[in-house]
């Protein structure tokens, strides 16, 4: 679930989410990403960093220029991992009863209640 998490977090931001959408299509440079995405280069470079480290992407240097790729193996991890989150059985009984806002914490007081 650690893992899952750190990609999401890399992910979760509007502009990495752009910048892979765009990267699933083409290996891009830095130069292309920021024209596409109509921001600077510094910035599709911070972006590409937090999805490097995250191992969302990679680069490969081509002369001078690197070329970026998404990870489709780890999109595909991620997208299975989502999938067994919704595919978990819904436990019946569990659900909030409380009616109101100032009937306290009820999940929390059943769960005790269970507990005893």
């Amino acid at each position: 679930m650690e893992k899952l998490n750190k990609y999401l977090k890399a992910m979760g931001d509007e502009t990495r989410f752009k910048i892979i959408n765009l990267l699933l299509t083409h290996n891009l440079c830095v130069g292309a990403l920021a024209h596409r995405l109509g921001i600077s280069e510094a910035a599709v470079s911070q972006h590409l960093q937090v999805l490097r480290k995250a191992g969302l992407v990679k680069g490969e240097k081509r002369g001078y220029w690197t070329h970026y790729s998404v990870q489709r193996e780890l999109i595909v991890e991620i997208a299975n991992e989502l999938k067994k989150l919704v595919d978990q059985p819904v436990i019946n009984g569990s659900f909030c009863k409380k009616k109101s806002s100032n009937e306290g914490n009820c999940c929390k007081e059943k769960e005790n209640e269970n507990s005893r």
